[in-house]
């Protein structure tokens, strides 16, 4: 059954002269009007010929002017005209082509007699505005009312309506009711049959009523292909233009665009491309804009990039449509070609410019996209001047291309003022603006927006969440990823792999690897990067056996290896020294599966060299490797340099590492420490110098845990907390206890414990992780296990220290540093003396 019809909106009581005659509905007034005026005066103005109101509402109706519709009303009604059917049709078609259906409704209502048109005009008025339980209610009373009888034109108005909405079910009663009164026969009324199921994506019945239809014409060829191409079948949709063809059809540019666009999604069909373009050819439309746009849009997206320009080339007649679907193609071009084609775009875009045409939006948001994947920031803040000027940096597309350019860039301020200034924000811009914050290190700031986003009552989305779940891997604190996993499992996302794999790494930032492991185990659908997750999670976390285990599962279930897997386990090779193996892999991942190895991948060979003390292989590695001036490669070799002692090599590094970062505070406290360690008083003091010369600060060492269900915060050398003091005689006491149990504390470790209250370089308040250890293992239960995280590397004295406080205290004590986390353990670490 159809739904009932809603009561009509109450008539506003306000409205000047309601109480009179419903069908008068003048504008409200805006003033008095003047003494000699003929209103004021008593008398009434001159009406019109009927052919000038009639004229006046259809140029209102056609240029959807309801200022204009009004003055007519309004002039009809001082004026004292009665109008007739004809006019109160036109008067109604004007307000509802305006929109404006609460007075159409009002006008409907208070007409003295009414006829088919005058019942076609409110369906189609409340079909164009999207209601569509009006618009069937409507109808309803249409088929009620005995004095008018609903033509062809009323059922397909109410098709349509049922088909913007969506709504198949009551598209079928329509369906049948038009059967029974036997209108559904001509050709006018099957198209709108097809139209409607294939709106709803009904294919089945689009087909049934095509097959069964007693006249088609071509508008029915028509909608049969775009129903196909809509349901994304464009197989199916090249045999129906065939079939068109060989049953002596017509093909017009509408069917050749359609198709033309559904076979852009079509890969490894360059036969079928080919076909298309030689019947466009043949039918003589190669030189029609629409089909031609068609064309470079389907040779653009499937990599024929010289087809398209070719086709671009020959249509005399370019508008903004061809050149859009020109830019777009090279935005699709990816990270392919050489920079110099893509910017191809933006010379397109400059020779548009030089031919008067305006650009759309369509074009800013391609031409964005181009600046984007060439990183040409410049150019893409000219792009963004043109944006304004042409008054499209509303547009929520428009928007998302700004925020993903500055954000590229970590410029995440002007990002932020794109998304404020975006009115209209849909999700994905959510999305972009929380991404673009945890890309530029500001975890808390995407945390923060998406509260907002859940306050607005938004529905987030897959890709939302998993923004979420990598912000709080960032931020590391336990208790935030616990409620963003709640909300992920009441919200149905867990089920979805990509949100499981950004669950895998927020577990492995807070060192929970047993809550990473869980949700590795239930994930439905693993895909490459799930297992390279886990293999990364096993190996960073000091359990290298079970990650090269976890690596030989994964090849031995066929799971397509990438560089993110190779990766995963040459970081566990690095952790456990297998200097034989690990090259063995490196070298089937650049000979066997034709991987570019990256400055990660060769970070970790580095590494693994340097682990097994081959500190001057690792050294000639780094040469050959073509990537000798990248500093994260000779981080890696000092790191190897100070573990096994070699200070001159050391310092030479150092050297080097001020050269390539002049600017990085850190590299100068490194050199300062090796200088003092080699007894170059001097040239540590020169170092120290040139440190203030340039203005450059060492960045405070912080540490911060969650116990008890707050974060506690503690900076290295920072005694202004409250809880200082207290965490220090604990700390005193925890030291104590661990030398008399455990016998063997040592002196820099006992001298750490009672130098607290000392300005000395052991001091206790030199090493926050080791009060936030203290605080947490006095406030947890005694079987939780102490997390800390920290944003510096651990000292020698602090790693000697925990390992006997895991020992004497008998609890897993877990730290993560930038270089890897630290599980203590009766008396010995995860990461073997070697970080």
């Amino acid at each position: 059954m159809l739904p009932q019809r809603q009561p009509s909106p109450e008539p506003d009581r306000h409205l000047p002269g309601h109480h009179a005659n419903p069908s008068q509905i003048p504008p409200p007034p805006r003033s008095p009007p003047p003494e000699h005026s003929p209103r004021r005066a008593g008398l009434r103005l001159p009406s019109l010929e009927p052919s000038a109101y009639g004229g006046l509402l259809r140029r209102a109706s056609r240029t959807r002017s309801m200022a204009l519709a009004r003055l007519a009303h309004s002039h009809m009604l001082r004026a004292g005209y009665l109008p007739g059917l004809f006019l109160r049709n036109n008067l109604l078609a004007a307000y509802a082509r305006c929109g404006d259906m609460r007075h159409a409704r009002l006008l409907f209502d208070g007409m003295p007699s009414r006829d088919a048109v005058s019942w076609n005009t409110l369906i189609a008025g409340y079909s164009s505005q999207g209601s569509a339980c009006l618009a069937l209610g409507a109808f309803q009373d249409a088929r009620r009312d005995g004095a008018v009888a609903v033509d062809r034109f009323t059922y397909s108005t109410v098709l349509a309506a049922c088909g913007g909405a969506r709504d198949g079910r009551s598209g079928r009663v329509a369906h049948g009711l038009a059967v029974v009164s036997g209108l559904v026969r001509t050709a006018f009324m099957t198209n709108s049959v097809i139209d409607m199921y294939a709106k709803c994506g009904m294919i089945d019945e689009v087909r049934l009523v095509f097959d069964r239809a007693e006249e088609r014409d071509e508008v029915s060829w028509n909608l049969l292909l775009s129903a196909y191409v809509r349901m994304g079948w464009p197989e199916v949709a090249v045999h129906v233009l065939v079939w068109m063809h060989r049953s002596g059809v017509k093909l017009d540019a509408f069917a050749l665009g359609g198709i033309l666009k559904a076979c852009s999604e079509l890969e490894d069909s360059e036969d079928v491309r080919t076909m298309l373009h030689g019947c466009v050819v043949k039918v003589g439309l190669d030189l029609d804009v629409f089909v031609g746009s068609a064309m470079v849009d389907m040779y653009a997206k499937n990599g024929g990039l010289e087809e398209a320009i070719k086709v671009f080339d020959c249509i005399p007649d370019q508008n903004v449509v061809i050149y859009n679907a020109m830019i777009a193609g090279f935005a699709r071009l990816g990270n392919d070609p050489c920079p110099e084609t893509r910017i191809e775009a933006v010379r397109l875009y400059t020779k548009l410019l030089q031919r008067r045409i305006r650009p759309s939006k369509f074009t800013f948001k391609s031409l964005l996209e181009v600046c984007n994947l060439t990183n040409a920031v410049r150019c893409g803040r000219q792009i963004h001047a043109h944006v304004i000027l042409s008054g499209l940096q509303g547009d929520e597309f428009i928007g998302n291309a700004l925020i993903n350019l500055y954000a590229k860039v970590r410029l995440v301020d002007d990002s932020l003022r794109c998304f404020h200034r975006t009115p209209k924000r849909e999700i994905f811009t959510w999305t972009s603006m929380i991404t673009a914050f945890v890309h530029n290190e500001h975890p808390d700031k995407a945390l923060d927006l998406f509260r907002e986003l859940c306050y607005l009552e938004k529905k987030p989305d897959q890709f939302t969440m998993s923004s979420v779940m990598n912000a709080c891997a960032a931020l590391s604190v336990p208790i935030a990823c616990e409620q963003i996993h709640c909300y992920a499992v009441k919200s149905g996302f867990d089920l979805f792999t990509l949100c499981g794999n950004s669950q895998i790494e927020m577990y492995r930032c807070t060192g929970d690897l047993k809550a990473a492991n869980k949700t590795f185990e239930k994930i439905s659908c693993l895909d490459t990067f799930s297992w390279s997750q886990m293999v990364l999670s096993y190996a960073v976390h000091g359990h290298e056996r079970e990650a090269l285990l976890l690596f030989k599962k994964m090849e031995d279930c066929g799971v397509m290896i990438n560089e993110f897997a190779f990766l995963a386990v040459l970081v566990a090779f690095s952790h456990q020294g297998l200097v034989d193996e690990g090259f063995r892999h490196y070298e089937t991942m650049v000979s066997d599966y034709g991987f570019v190895p990256d400055v990660k991948h060769i970070a970790c060979m580095v590494d693994l060299l340097g682990h097994v003390g081959k500190v001057a292989d690792a050294e000639d590695f780094i040469m050959r490797s073509g990537l000798e001036n990248d500093a994260v490669l000779w981080h890696a070799l000092l790191r190897a340099c100070r573990i096994h002692g070699d200070k001159d090599r050391g310092i030479k590094i150092a050297e080097k590492l001020m050269l390539l970062e002049p600017y990085a505070a850190n590299s100068y406290v490194m050199l300062y420490n090796l200088y003092m360690d080699a007894g170059k008083i001097s040239l540590a003091m020169r170092t120290r110098g040139q440190m203030r010369e340039r203005g450059m600060t060492k960045e405070a060492g912080i540490c911060w845990a969650k116990f008890g269900g707050s974060i506690h915060q503690f900076v290295d050398g920072d005694s202004s907390c409250s809880q200082k003091a207290e965490t220090f005689t604990r700390l005193e006491e925890l030291l104590v206890r661990v030398k008399q149990k455990t016998e063997h504390g040592g002196m820099n470790i006992w001298e750490l414990g009672f130098q607290a209250r000392k300005v000395g370089e052991n001091s206790i308040s030199k090493h926050g992780e080791l009060l936030a250890v203290a605080l947490g293992l006095t406030s947890l239960p005694n079987t939780a296990p102490v997390r800390v995280m920290k944003n510096q590397n651990m000292s020698w004295e602090s790693h000697e220290t925990l390992k006997l406080l895991s020992e004497g205290e008998n609890r897993e004590i877990i730290i993560r540093d930038p270089a890897r986390f630290h599980h203590f353990s009766q008396g010995s670490c995860s990461c073997r003396d070697y970080w």
